[in-house]
């Protein structure tokens, strides 16, 4: 015990004494939690959107003026003609262009029907779906306000029907998108950071030639691993609580659920990154490497985390692979714990999923090192 804790201090004076280490730990992580909590944003703002008035009507002016006081909605330029709205969507200069016909109004009133041809950059998918709805919503907005007008200048008045839909939304009542994103934002500033520092410690050894003097030492191998990784299991911990504390007073995420079960997740979860950590810098020979190696394996996960992209939302095959992805199941935890205000019995399965791979890994991780070269 005492040769593991005179291994732990001579890893804490190494951390402390390195000062571009301090700022990769400490300062680091708060920037990318305050910045990346603010752009990766899935909402669509500041749509610049472009008329293409043939009417020149007190409908089409209507339609107008209802997107010009929608505060997602930027009205660019008024246009001529098809043509300069096509140059204006290749340009980028616009986002979506509407082309109301002439004789709109007249259409409405005679035959109580007219066209909008309404045209939407799609290059991102994602983004021109939530376009396409917001102008969806607010032509059926325009038709309704239009329709009652028209029918009510008639002889038989008629009466429209309208259904009311009160929704209730749970759990994240204001649709604020940061307390959906800062949490996973969290989990991935914790596993990066463990998972870079844990990889590259045991190389920088390699690297100085001071390993090659440890393993002549009467050091056994389970003292020296957990001498070497202790120490980033401690920062990890304190890494979760600045975040904790930045999201609650910066962020105001709820947070429902308890924290000790937080505090007990992570640090079964950071067992299994220390060890992923001490894997693969078992089989690299450089810091050059094993930062590699690792961004490698930190893309899939990241990706196929759920972060960013619904998990149901991907193919079958891709669904399978994510049980495999340890990020998941964070990110699924802390969500459901914060948010939610689970408790132990709902997130039973990801604590004894992490488990499970943390056993398997450590194993793996242990095997492979070896006190020869």
């Amino acid at each position: 015990m005492r040769t593991i804790l005179f291994i732990i201090q001579k890893e804490f004076k190494q951390i402390f004494r390195d000062k571009s280490m301090l700022r990769l730990i400490f300062i680091l992580p708060i920037l990318q939690l305050l910045i990346l909590s603010n752009a990766a944003t899935f909402d669509v703002k500041n749509i610049r959107i472009s008329f293409i008035d043939s009417d020149n009507s007190i409908s089409s002016r209507v339609l107008k003026d209802k997107f010009n006081a929608n505060s997602y909605f930027s009205v660019t330029k008024e246009l001529t003609n098809p043509k300069e709205g096509l140059d204006f969507l290749q340009k980028g200069s616009t986002d979506i262009v509407i082309e109301i016909p002439n004789q709109f109004e007249k259409m409405l009133q005679n035959e109580k029907k007219a066209e909008l041809q309404i045209q939407i950059n799609a290059i991102d998918a994602a983004t021109a779906g939530v376009q396409n709805v917001y102008v969806s919503q607010i032509v059926q907005q325009v038709n309704q306000d239009i329709a009652v007008k028209i029918y009510n200048t008639t002889e038989n008045q008629i009466i429209l029907s309208r259904i009311e839909t009160i929704p209730s939304f749970w759990y994240n009542n204001t649709l604020n998108y940061k307390t959906f994103m800062v949490p996973g934002i969290l989990v991935l500033l914790v596993t990066m950071l463990t998972l870079f520092l844990s990889a590259m410690n045991i190389v920088r050894e390699k690297e100085l030639g001071t390993l090659e003097q440890i393993n002549v030492t009467p050091i056994k191998k389970y003292q020296f691993i957990i001498g070497k990784l202790f120490p980033f299991w401690v920062l990890g911990l304190i890494i979760l609580s600045v975040g904790l504390v930045i999201s609650k007073v910066v962020f105001n995420v709820p947070m429902l659920g308890s924290i000790l079960l937080v505090y007990g997740f992570t640090s079964i979860y950071l067992l299994l990154i220390l060890g992923f950590g001490l894997y693969i810098s078992n089989h690299t020979e450089t810091q050059q490497q094993a930062m590699f190696i690792a961004w490698f394996f930190m893309v899939i996960f990241i990706l196929m985390s759920g972060l960013f992209t619904p998990i149901e939302s991907m193919p079958k095959w891709a669904q399978n692979i994510t049980l495999l992805n340890p990020i998941r199941y964070f990110v699924e935890f802390i969500r459901m714990v914060l948010l939610k205000g689970a408790g132990l019995k709902e997130v039973l399965p990801n604590l004894a999923a992490i488990l499970i791979f943390a056993i398997l890994i450590n194993g793996l991780a242990v095997w492979s090192y070896k006190k020869t070269n």
